[in-house]
């Protein structure tokens, strides 16, 4: 049973940093496209980062040059780490994890089969 557990979330100041997890189990992340989104308080959940098995990243304009996303095969584990934070960044970040063997990355919710049940993230002014 494939299973997505985040965290790393949190309250912090404008222009401070977190770093989010993403524990996976029932699957390797070797073999998995992986990406991150995010739901604001009234918006709609879009895609944030987004990693091919290849290493290959994708981001969104908005989080370009401030957020990483990486991760650790050999701990089954995804990261995204967010530096000089916005209020605007604030959110639910969600991770999801693709059809194994697929080459792409994306920031489209329909590619992704699994879900996890998001950690929050605050940031303020």
């Amino acid at each position: 049973q494939v299973q997505l557990v985040e965290s790393g979330g949190g309250s912090v100041q404008a222009g401070g940093s977190l770093r989010l997890s993403c524990t996976a189990s029932g699957y390797s992340t070797r073999r998995w496209p992986m990406g991150w989104f995010r739901q604001g308080p009234g918006k709609e959940r879009e895609g944030v980062a987004s990693i091919g098995i290849s290493g290959n990243t994708a981001y969104v304009g908005s989080v370009k040059g401030r957020f990483t996303i990486s991760k650790d095969n050999a701990k089954n584990t995804l990261f995204l780490q967010m530096n000089s934070l916005k209020p605007e960044d604030t959110a639910m970040y969600y991770c999801a994890a693709g059809p194994p063997g697929q080459q792409w990355t994306s920031l489209d919710e329909p590619h992704y089969d699994y879900w996890g049940q998001g950690t929050q993230v605050t940031v303020s002014s």
